[in-house]
């Protein structure tokens, strides 16, 4: 088929791989714009745009969709379909009703729980068991589209990190399956259930600080859901202390204390043993490096 494809970070990566792998005729490729990195502020490409260009592929970085010009770039492509992934961009009705079979996005969650912009991260912080991508048409609404195909993963012990990369795999071969039936016009969209609608707003630096009055699950949820960014942390002996993955474990203490020298920190009700942290200006360790460099002694507190 005809296709656009609209995407722009990591998760979006593997989608155009599988649809350049089929060999279906991509007009476009649409991301965000290039924006500076780095401690020299380099403009650089977005992961999906550097795959494209890579295959010598048109990329479009408009900063809106909502202007005539850039809907009527849009419309001249002539689609059979527009593939959406984590673009970034509202599309307006005007996008959405300029091919012939409609646009498609690949969603990370098990719709109608967790629409918008955070689905992977919500869903490990709710402590959730399950999750999933969908394929779905796009609606003027925020992910309220009808869902063509599902498929679902536990979450278990995932990171946001893990989890992300897990989805997009899977969601790649999933729409690789749904535009053959798309193409085939023998399978129909069932639209969304009424109940159960959640939504994932956009995660937030300062809601990264951990509060260890929690429960240790919820606190473990917090830190694997905002890992590895931005990094759930605590000031441990006057440093920020990012806390990237952790085990629950038996122990009692004042929420935020160090029980052993093994990194367990008491919670409101049970203990964490922290096993992967990053200290500020360096690369992330596991526990027992950081105590080579760095001493926290038993009673020392988190906060």
């Amino acid at each position: 088929m005809r296709i656009a494809f609209m995407g722009t970070p990591d998760f979006a990566v593997p989608l155009l791989a599988e649809l350049i792998a089929a060999g279906h005729d991509i007009a476009a490729v649409y991301s965000q714009p290039a924006r500076p990195k780095g401690r020299g502020l380099t403009e650089e490409p977005t992961p999906v745009a550097k795959l494209a260009l890579a295959h010598g592929l048109t990329v479009r970085t408009p900063v809106s969709l909502r202007n005539a010009e850039a809907q009527a770039d849009f419309a001249a492509l002539k689609l059979d379909i527009a593939v959406v992934a984590a673009y970034g961009l509202i599309l307006p009705k005007a996008i959405l009703d300029a091919t012939r079979l409609g646009c498609w996005n690949l969603h990370g969650s098990l719709l109608p729980r967790w629409r918008g912009a955070a689905p992977v991260q919500r869903a490990i912080m709710a402590g959730d068991e399950q999750t999933g991508v969908m394929v779905m048409r796009m609606e003027e609404g925020l992910d309220t589209g009808p869902v063509l195909m599902t498929e679902a993963t536990p979450i278990a012990r995932k990171t946001a990190g893990d989890l992300t990369d897990e989805l997009a795999a899977t969601g790649a071969k999933l729409m690789a399956r749904a535009l053959v039936a798309l193409e085939a016009g023998g399978i129909a969209a069932m639209p969304q259930a009424a109940e159960g609608v959640t939504y994932a707003k956009k995660i937030l630096k300062d809601e990264a600080r951990i509060d260890w009055a929690k429960s240790a699950r919820d606190v473990d949820c917090h830190i694997r859901g905002l890992s590895p960014w931005p990094g759930a942390w605590s000031e441990a002996a006057g440093e920020r202390l990012k806390i990237l993955y952790a085990e629950p474990v038996a122990g009692n203490g004042a929420p935020g204390e160090v029980l052993d020298n093994e990194l367990t920190i008491a919670c409101g009700s049970g203990a964490l043993r922290l096993l992967r942290v990053q200290r500020p200006g360096k690369s992330a360790m596991n526990s027992a490096d950081l105590l080579r460099g760095w001493s926290l002694a038993p009673g020392t507190k988190l906060i």
